[in-house]
Protein backbone atom coordinates (compact mmCIF):
# COMPACT_ATOMS: atom_id res chain seq x y z
CA UNK A 1 0.00 0.00 0.00
CA UNK A 2 1.43 3.27 -1.12
CA UNK A 3 2.29 5.35 1.82
CA UNK A 4 0.86 9.27 2.01
CA UNK A 5 2.86 12.08 2.94
CA UNK A 6 2.10 13.63 5.82
CA UNK A 7 0.31 17.38 5.72
CA UNK A 8 2.68 19.78 7.21
CA UNK A 9 1.57 22.98 7.92
CA UNK A 10 3.13 25.97 9.67
CA UNK A 11 2.00 28.40 12.35
CA UNK A 12 -0.46 30.36 10.43
CA UNK A 13 -1.71 26.75 9.13
CA UNK A 14 -0.23 27.45 5.66
CA UNK A 15 0.13 24.26 3.99
CA UNK A 16 4.32 23.41 3.66
CA UNK A 17 5.69 22.00 0.15
CA UNK A 18 7.94 19.51 -1.10
CA UNK A 19 11.29 20.20 0.66
CA UNK A 20 9.80 23.07 2.58
CA UNK A 21 10.43 22.73 6.36
CA UNK A 22 10.38 25.26 9.62
CA UNK A 23 13.65 24.75 12.10
CA UNK A 24 13.63 24.77 15.68
CA UNK A 25 14.59 28.44 15.84
CA UNK A 26 10.96 29.11 13.43
CA UNK A 27 13.37 30.04 10.23
CA UNK A 28 11.70 28.55 7.57
CA UNK A 29 14.30 26.24 5.31
CA UNK A 30 13.91 24.71 1.84
CA UNK A 31 15.99 21.29 0.88
CA UNK A 32 16.78 20.92 -2.98
CA UNK A 33 19.44 18.68 -5.39
CA UNK A 34 22.11 19.68 -7.75
CA UNK A 35 22.98 16.24 -8.69
CA UNK A 36 23.27 13.93 -5.36
CA UNK A 37 24.32 16.97 -3.58
CA UNK A 38 21.74 18.53 -1.02
CA UNK A 39 21.69 22.25 -0.23
CA UNK A 40 19.87 24.74 1.54
CA UNK A 41 18.23 27.96 1.43
CA UNK A 42 16.64 29.97 4.47
CA UNK A 43 14.44 32.52 5.43
CA UNK A 44 12.10 34.24 8.00
CA UNK A 45 9.28 34.76 5.69
CA UNK A 46 7.49 32.12 3.80
CA UNK A 47 5.71 34.65 1.72
CA UNK A 48 6.62 37.65 0.56
CA UNK A 49 4.22 39.75 2.36
CA UNK A 50 5.09 37.92 5.71
CA UNK A 51 5.90 40.31 7.98
CA UNK A 52 9.73 40.14 9.01
CA UNK A 53 10.23 39.43 12.90
CA UNK A 54 11.73 42.17 15.06
CA UNK A 55 15.36 42.68 14.66
CA UNK A 56 15.53 40.29 11.78
CA UNK A 57 17.35 40.97 8.55
CA UNK A 58 15.16 42.19 5.41
CA UNK A 59 15.90 38.83 2.67
CA UNK A 60 13.99 37.64 0.18
CA UNK A 61 11.40 35.28 1.46
CA UNK A 62 11.62 31.33 0.97
CA UNK A 63 9.07 31.26 -1.89
CA UNK A 64 11.09 33.93 -3.98
CA UNK A 65 13.94 32.01 -2.97
CA UNK A 66 12.67 28.89 -4.18
CA UNK A 67 11.69 30.54 -8.15
CA UNK A 68 14.90 31.59 -7.99
CA UNK A 69 16.52 28.07 -7.69
CA UNK A 70 14.27 26.71 -9.97
CA UNK A 71 15.51 28.90 -12.85
CA UNK A 72 19.22 28.65 -12.02
CA UNK A 73 18.52 24.78 -11.75
CA UNK A 74 16.89 25.41 -15.14
CA UNK A 75 19.45 26.89 -16.72
CA UNK A 76 22.47 25.91 -14.95
CA UNK A 77 24.25 28.73 -16.86
CA UNK A 78 28.38 28.91 -16.78
CA UNK A 79 29.13 31.71 -14.82
CA UNK A 80 32.84 32.08 -16.49
CA UNK A 81 31.66 31.70 -19.76
CA UNK A 82 29.06 34.66 -19.20
CA UNK A 83 32.12 37.12 -19.88
CA UNK A 84 32.77 35.97 -23.49
CA UNK A 85 32.11 38.96 -25.78
CA UNK A 86 30.27 39.29 -29.20
CA UNK A 87 33.57 38.61 -30.90
CA UNK A 88 34.40 35.28 -29.20
CA UNK A 89 31.20 33.66 -29.18
CA UNK A 90 31.06 34.40 -32.87
CA UNK A 91 34.46 32.69 -33.36
CA UNK A 92 33.55 29.95 -30.96
CA UNK A 93 30.64 28.86 -33.37
CA UNK A 94 32.40 29.79 -36.24
CA UNK A 95 34.98 27.09 -35.27
CA UNK A 96 32.76 24.16 -35.41
CA UNK A 97 31.95 25.34 -39.07
CA UNK A 98 34.60 22.74 -40.86
CA UNK A 99 34.57 21.75 -44.17
CA UNK A 100 33.01 25.16 -45.83
CA UNK A 101 33.30 26.43 -49.13
CA UNK A 102 36.53 28.74 -49.50
CA UNK A 103 33.49 31.49 -51.08
CA UNK A 104 32.05 30.88 -47.30
CA UNK A 105 34.74 31.09 -45.56
CA UNK A 106 35.37 34.11 -47.10
CA UNK A 107 31.77 35.62 -45.92
CA UNK A 108 33.02 34.55 -42.19
CA UNK A 109 35.49 36.55 -41.96
CA UNK A 110 34.08 39.15 -44.00
CA UNK A 111 31.71 39.36 -41.04
CA UNK A 112 34.34 38.72 -38.35
CA UNK A 113 36.05 42.16 -39.24
CA UNK A 114 32.59 44.04 -39.15
CA UNK A 115 32.65 42.91 -35.30
CA UNK A 116 35.76 43.46 -34.83
CA UNK A 117 35.51 47.37 -35.57
CA UNK A 118 32.28 47.77 -34.04
CA UNK A 119 32.10 48.42 -30.36
CA UNK A 120 28.61 46.08 -30.31
CA UNK A 121 31.72 43.08 -30.81
CA UNK A 122 33.54 44.00 -27.93
CA UNK A 123 30.24 43.88 -25.58
CA UNK A 124 29.52 40.78 -23.77
CA UNK A 125 26.71 38.58 -24.28
CA UNK A 126 25.56 38.38 -21.13
CA UNK A 127 24.50 42.52 -21.67
CA UNK A 128 22.87 41.51 -24.49
CA UNK A 129 19.14 42.20 -24.77
CA UNK A 130 16.79 41.69 -28.04
CA UNK A 131 16.77 45.90 -27.81
CA UNK A 132 20.71 46.05 -28.09
CA UNK A 133 20.68 43.44 -30.92
CA UNK A 134 18.25 45.38 -33.14
CA UNK A 135 20.07 48.70 -32.64
CA UNK A 136 23.11 47.17 -33.88
CA UNK A 137 21.70 46.20 -37.38
CA UNK A 138 19.76 49.34 -37.41
CA UNK A 139 23.14 51.54 -36.89
CA UNK A 140 24.61 49.13 -39.29
CA UNK A 141 22.28 50.16 -42.10
CA UNK A 142 22.65 53.62 -40.79
CA UNK A 143 26.54 53.41 -41.64
CA UNK A 144 26.36 52.54 -45.17
CA UNK A 145 25.68 49.25 -44.95
CA UNK A 146 23.66 47.38 -47.42
CA UNK A 147 20.09 45.28 -46.59
CA UNK A 148 22.00 41.78 -47.76
CA UNK A 149 24.79 42.40 -45.91
CA UNK A 150 22.69 43.48 -42.41
CA UNK A 151 21.03 39.89 -43.66
CA UNK A 152 24.50 38.33 -43.66
CA UNK A 153 25.57 39.69 -40.41
CA UNK A 154 22.32 38.64 -38.15
CA UNK A 155 22.84 35.15 -39.92
CA UNK A 156 25.91 34.22 -38.03
CA UNK A 157 25.41 36.06 -34.50
CA UNK A 158 21.99 34.35 -34.70
CA UNK A 159 22.96 30.82 -34.64
CA UNK A 160 26.14 31.94 -32.99
CA UNK A 161 24.30 33.29 -30.15
CA UNK A 162 21.82 30.18 -30.06
CA UNK A 163 24.75 28.07 -29.91
CA UNK A 164 25.27 29.68 -26.37
CA UNK A 165 21.69 29.16 -25.36
CA UNK A 166 22.18 25.10 -25.97
CA UNK A 167 25.54 25.47 -24.23
CA UNK A 168 23.69 26.85 -21.19
CA UNK A 169 25.46 30.22 -21.01
CA UNK A 170 22.08 32.57 -21.96
CA UNK A 171 18.73 31.50 -21.23
CA UNK A 172 17.53 33.53 -24.57
CA UNK A 173 19.01 34.22 -27.96
CA UNK A 174 18.98 37.89 -28.15
CA UNK A 175 19.01 37.51 -32.13
CA UNK A 176 16.01 35.62 -32.16
CA UNK A 177 13.65 37.97 -34.22
CA UNK A 178 12.63 38.21 -37.46
CA UNK A 179 14.49 40.81 -39.69
CA UNK A 180 11.52 42.29 -41.41
CA UNK A 181 10.33 45.55 -39.55
CA UNK A 182 13.87 45.73 -37.63
CA UNK A 183 16.03 47.12 -41.15
CA UNK A 184 14.32 48.74 -44.38
CA UNK A 185 14.77 46.00 -47.43
CA UNK A 186 16.82 48.40 -49.31
CA UNK A 187 17.81 45.65 -51.91
CA UNK A 188 16.82 46.46 -55.63
CA UNK A 189 14.80 43.08 -56.97
CA UNK A 190 16.02 41.30 -59.65
CA UNK A 191 13.35 41.01 -62.18
CA UNK A 192 13.42 39.56 -65.43
CA UNK A 193 13.45 42.15 -68.17
CA UNK A 194 11.12 41.90 -71.13
CA UNK A 195 11.14 39.93 -74.58
CA UNK A 196 11.23 42.82 -76.23
CA UNK A 197 14.22 44.63 -73.73
CA UNK A 198 16.32 41.54 -74.49
CA UNK A 199 15.76 41.12 -77.74
CA UNK A 200 16.63 44.82 -78.14
CA UNK A 201 20.07 44.74 -75.69
CA UNK A 202 21.45 41.52 -77.84
CA UNK A 203 21.31 43.72 -80.62
CA UNK A 204 22.83 46.51 -79.02
CA UNK A 205 25.79 44.14 -78.01
CA UNK A 206 25.90 42.30 -81.29
CA UNK A 207 26.24 45.40 -83.23
CA UNK A 208 28.15 47.43 -80.80
CA UNK A 209 32.20 47.59 -82.21
CA UNK A 210 33.21 47.83 -78.67
CA UNK A 211 30.90 45.29 -77.08
CA UNK A 212 30.04 42.36 -80.02
CA UNK A 213 33.01 40.15 -78.61
CA UNK A 214 30.96 39.03 -75.71
CA UNK A 215 27.60 38.69 -77.92
CA UNK A 216 27.41 34.92 -77.38
CA UNK A 217 28.19 34.96 -74.26
CA UNK A 218 25.59 37.39 -73.06
CA UNK A 219 23.08 35.36 -75.56
CA UNK A 220 24.07 31.81 -73.77
CA UNK A 221 22.81 33.56 -70.30
CA UNK A 222 20.01 34.78 -71.08
CA UNK A 223 18.88 31.15 -73.31
CA UNK A 224 20.18 28.83 -70.76
CA UNK A 225 19.73 29.93 -67.12
CA UNK A 226 22.72 29.36 -66.18
CA UNK A 227 24.14 30.67 -62.98
CA UNK A 228 26.98 32.84 -63.81
CA UNK A 229 29.35 31.00 -61.60
CA UNK A 230 28.81 27.71 -63.70
CA UNK A 231 29.01 29.66 -66.73
CA UNK A 232 32.41 31.02 -65.60
CA UNK A 233 33.75 27.22 -64.60
CA UNK A 234 32.70 25.91 -68.13
CA UNK A 235 35.75 24.42 -69.77
CA UNK A 236 35.71 22.67 -73.10
CA UNK A 237 35.52 19.33 -72.23
CA UNK A 238 32.12 20.06 -70.47
CA UNK A 239 30.54 21.84 -73.67
CA UNK A 240 29.54 18.53 -76.54
CA UNK A 241 28.77 20.31 -79.59
CA UNK A 242 27.99 16.98 -81.42
CA UNK A 243 25.40 15.88 -78.64
CA UNK A 244 24.24 18.91 -77.87
CA UNK A 245 24.75 18.77 -74.19
CA UNK A 246 26.23 21.26 -71.42
CA UNK A 247 27.63 18.76 -68.58
CA UNK A 248 27.33 21.15 -65.35
CA UNK A 249 29.03 19.74 -62.16
CA UNK A 250 31.06 22.59 -60.65
CA UNK A 251 31.55 26.55 -60.74
CA UNK A 252 34.17 28.65 -60.24
CA UNK A 253 34.47 31.16 -57.58
CA UNK A 254 37.02 34.02 -56.72
CA UNK A 255 37.65 35.50 -53.02
CA UNK A 256 38.21 38.67 -51.25
CA UNK A 257 41.75 37.92 -51.60
CA UNK A 258 41.58 37.12 -55.23
CA UNK A 259 42.16 32.88 -54.65
CA UNK A 260 40.09 31.08 -57.40
CA UNK A 261 38.63 28.13 -56.25
CA UNK A 262 36.50 25.47 -58.08
CA UNK A 263 33.56 24.28 -55.74
CA UNK A 264 30.79 21.84 -56.30
CA UNK A 265 26.87 23.22 -57.78
CA UNK A 266 25.27 25.14 -55.37
CA UNK A 267 23.17 22.79 -54.59
CA UNK A 268 22.84 19.12 -55.72
CA UNK A 269 20.18 19.68 -58.15
CA UNK A 270 22.56 22.35 -59.64
CA UNK A 271 24.32 19.10 -61.22
CA UNK A 272 22.54 18.53 -64.10
CA UNK A 273 23.59 18.11 -67.86
CA UNK A 274 21.51 20.62 -70.01
CA UNK A 275 20.25 20.19 -73.85
CA UNK A 276 21.53 23.07 -75.88
CA UNK A 277 19.09 24.55 -78.62
CA UNK A 278 20.72 25.11 -81.89
CA UNK A 279 21.44 28.80 -81.43
CA UNK A 280 23.13 28.38 -78.19
CA UNK A 281 25.16 24.99 -79.80
CA UNK A 282 26.01 28.06 -82.66
CA UNK A 283 27.26 30.28 -79.81
CA UNK A 284 29.04 27.91 -77.69
CA UNK A 285 31.11 26.85 -81.29
CA UNK A 286 31.88 30.99 -81.94
CA UNK A 287 33.15 31.19 -78.31
CA UNK A 288 35.60 27.92 -78.83
CA UNK A 289 36.35 29.21 -82.44
CA UNK A 290 37.30 32.75 -81.23
CA UNK A 291 38.59 31.77 -77.56
CA UNK A 292 42.46 33.38 -77.16
CA UNK A 293 43.62 31.40 -74.46
CA UNK A 294 46.90 32.59 -72.39
CA UNK A 295 50.31 31.68 -73.38
CA UNK A 296 49.87 28.92 -70.50
CA UNK A 297 46.90 27.38 -69.33
CA UNK A 298 45.54 28.24 -65.90
CA UNK A 299 44.97 24.95 -63.83
CA UNK A 300 42.72 25.78 -60.81
CA UNK A 301 41.66 22.94 -58.58
CA UNK A 302 42.93 20.48 -61.51
CA UNK A 303 40.37 22.84 -64.33
CA UNK A 304 41.43 23.88 -67.30
CA UNK A 305 40.61 25.23 -70.46
CA UNK A 306 38.08 27.70 -69.82
CA UNK A 307 36.29 29.53 -71.93
CA UNK A 308 37.72 33.46 -71.40
CA UNK A 309 39.88 35.18 -69.56
CA UNK A 310 40.82 38.22 -68.12
CA UNK A 311 44.57 40.53 -69.28
CA UNK A 312 46.47 38.47 -66.70
CA UNK A 313 45.83 35.01 -68.19
CA UNK A 314 43.16 34.29 -65.07
CA UNK A 315 39.62 33.22 -66.05
CA UNK A 316 36.41 35.50 -65.69
CA UNK A 317 34.39 35.37 -62.79
CA UNK A 318 31.44 36.29 -61.88
CA UNK A 319 32.67 40.31 -61.17
CA UNK A 320 33.75 40.41 -64.69
CA UNK A 321 30.71 39.68 -66.10
CA UNK A 322 28.87 42.01 -63.60
CA UNK A 323 30.97 45.21 -64.72
CA UNK A 324 30.67 44.26 -68.28
CA UNK A 325 26.77 44.00 -68.17
CA UNK A 326 26.82 47.34 -66.25
CA UNK A 327 28.96 49.35 -68.91
CA UNK A 328 26.82 48.13 -71.73
CA UNK A 329 23.21 49.24 -69.90
CA UNK A 330 25.13 52.53 -69.40
CA UNK A 331 26.78 52.68 -72.64
CA UNK A 332 23.01 51.96 -74.31
CA UNK A 333 21.03 53.85 -71.80
CA UNK A 334 23.82 57.06 -73.51
CA UNK A 335 22.42 56.38 -76.74
CA UNK A 336 18.79 55.56 -76.91
CA UNK A 337 16.13 57.68 -75.08
CA UNK A 338 13.94 54.45 -74.10
CA UNK A 339 15.87 53.12 -71.34
CA UNK A 340 17.10 50.00 -70.63
CA UNK A 341 16.57 48.41 -66.93
CA UNK A 342 19.14 47.51 -64.90
CA UNK A 343 20.90 43.57 -66.10
CA UNK A 344 22.81 41.84 -63.97
CA UNK A 345 23.83 38.00 -64.86
CA UNK A 346 20.98 37.04 -62.45
CA UNK A 347 18.57 38.76 -64.18
CA UNK A 348 19.58 37.18 -67.62
CA UNK A 349 19.12 33.65 -65.73
CA UNK A 350 15.51 34.97 -64.24
CA UNK A 351 14.89 36.25 -67.61
CA UNK A 352 15.08 33.01 -68.63
CA UNK A 353 13.18 31.28 -66.67
CA UNK A 354 10.36 33.37 -66.80
CA UNK A 355 10.51 33.00 -70.45
CA UNK A 356 9.79 29.34 -70.33
CA UNK A 357 7.32 29.66 -67.82
CA UNK A 358 5.23 31.95 -70.22
CA UNK A 359 5.44 29.42 -72.87
CA UNK A 360 3.99 26.95 -70.71
CA UNK A 361 6.87 24.87 -69.90
CA UNK A 362 6.12 21.98 -67.29
CA UNK A 363 7.46 23.37 -63.94
CA UNK A 364 9.30 20.00 -63.08
CA UNK A 365 11.06 20.05 -66.56
CA UNK A 366 11.80 24.00 -65.66
CA UNK A 367 13.17 23.41 -61.86
CA UNK A 368 15.80 20.82 -63.51
CA UNK A 369 17.11 23.15 -66.12
CA UNK A 370 17.04 25.98 -63.49
CA UNK A 371 18.85 23.19 -61.00
CA UNK A 372 16.73 24.50 -58.21
CA UNK A 373 16.52 22.12 -55.56
CA UNK A 374 12.61 22.77 -54.48
CA UNK A 375 10.02 23.15 -56.81
CA UNK A 376 8.84 26.46 -55.06
CA UNK A 377 11.85 28.45 -55.85
CA UNK A 378 10.99 27.55 -59.72
CA UNK A 379 7.09 28.50 -59.06
CA UNK A 380 8.09 31.33 -57.54
CA UNK A 381 8.90 32.56 -60.96
CA UNK A 382 5.04 32.47 -62.02
CA UNK A 383 4.44 35.23 -59.18
CA UNK A 384 6.18 37.56 -61.31
CA UNK A 385 3.70 36.96 -64.27
CA UNK A 386 1.64 40.01 -64.54
CA UNK A 387 -1.68 41.13 -66.35
CA UNK A 388 -0.48 40.83 -69.80
CA UNK A 389 1.18 37.24 -68.90
CA UNK A 390 -2.58 36.41 -67.85
CA UNK A 391 -4.58 37.57 -70.99
CA UNK A 392 -1.77 35.96 -73.21
CA UNK A 393 -3.02 32.86 -71.13
CA UNK A 394 -6.55 33.44 -71.42
CA UNK A 395 -6.44 33.82 -75.05
CA UNK A 396 -4.62 30.37 -75.43
CA UNK A 397 -6.90 28.62 -73.32
CA UNK A 398 -9.97 29.77 -75.39
CA UNK A 399 -8.36 29.53 -78.77
CA UNK A 400 -7.46 25.40 -77.51
CA UNK A 401 -11.39 25.09 -75.85
CA UNK A 402 -12.64 26.48 -79.39
CA UNK A 403 -10.09 24.17 -81.51
CA UNK A 404 -11.54 21.54 -79.44
CA UNK A 405 -15.24 22.40 -80.01
CA UNK A 406 -14.43 22.30 -83.54
CA UNK A 407 -12.96 19.06 -83.56
CA UNK A 408 -15.83 17.57 -81.56
CA UNK A 409 -18.49 18.81 -84.20
CA UNK A 410 -16.02 17.44 -86.94
CA UNK A 411 -16.18 13.90 -85.44
CA UNK A 412 -20.19 14.19 -84.60
CA UNK A 413 -20.77 15.04 -88.10
CA UNK A 414 -18.92 11.74 -89.55
CA UNK A 415 -21.09 8.80 -90.10
CA UNK A 416 -20.28 5.45 -89.01
CA UNK A 417 -20.55 2.77 -91.83
CA UNK A 418 -21.79 -0.56 -90.16
CA UNK A 419 -21.50 -3.84 -92.02
CA UNK A 420 -24.14 -5.75 -92.95
CA UNK A 421 -23.96 -9.58 -92.58
CA UNK A 422 -26.47 -12.33 -94.62
CA UNK A 423 -26.73 -15.41 -93.41
CA UNK A 424 -27.08 -17.52 -96.99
Amino acid sequence: MATLRKIRRDSKHRLLRAGESIRADGKYQFKYYVGDKAKFVYSWRLEPTDKLPAGKKATPSLRELEKQIGRDIESQLDPQKLNLTVVEITERYLSTKTGSRPSTVANYNFVMNILKNEEFGAKKISHIKTSDAKLFLIKLQKDGRGYSTVKTVRGILRPAFQMAVDDDILNKNPFGFQLAGVVVNDSVTREAISREDMRRFLKFVHDDNCYCKYYEAIYILFHTGLRISEFCGLTLKDIDLQKKVLNIDHQLQRTSDSTYHIEPTKTKAGTRKLPLTDDVVGCFRAIIEDREPPKRERIIDGYAGFLYYDKNGMPLVAMHWEHRLKHMVNRYNEIYRLQMPSITPHVCRHTYCSNMAKAGMNPKTLQYLMGHSEIGVTMNTYTHLGLEDAQDELRRMEELNAARKELDKTQGERTVSKAVFRVG
